[in-house]
């Protein structure tokens, strides 16, 4: 049972900074790439930022300037570093973590995390 753990969400103030963290258990799921989305209330979900198997990364245009996307290889997860938040990022952000299960390692799989909320206040 791949279980992701999000981490990193909360309460800042706008011009903020918080940074999420998405890490599964190496011995079961081994995460090579992944992304951040994010939901609003009203609004679908969006992509924040991605980054694949090759290091290849892709921004949403709200987060191009402001947000970093990386992949941990020791610690096996996708960090999304947030800087100069406003009150338009607050939302639940989702991982999409991409890997292989250790018990199927010839065919990558992905798992959605549980959703972390943020909250920019002004």
């Amino acid at each position: 049972q791949v279980q992701l753990v999000e981490s990193g969400g909360g309460v800042v103030q706008a011009g903020g900074s918080l940074t999420l963290s998405c890490s599964a258990d190496k011995a079961i799921f081994l995460i090579n790439g992944g992304g951040w989305y994010r939901e609003a209330p009203g609004n679908p979900r969006e992509l924040v930022a991605d980054i694949n198997r090759e290091g290849s990364i892709k921004y949403g245009d709200s987060a191009k300037g402001r947000f970093t996307i990386s992949r941990d290889n020791v610690k096996n997860a996708v960090h999304l570093q947030m800087n100069n938040l406003n009150l338009a990022d607050t939302a639940v952000y989702y991982c999409l973590a991409r890997g292989f299960l250790q018990s199927l390692p010839w065919a990558e799989t992905s798992r959605w995390g549980q959703g972390t909320q943020v909250t920019v206040s002004s």
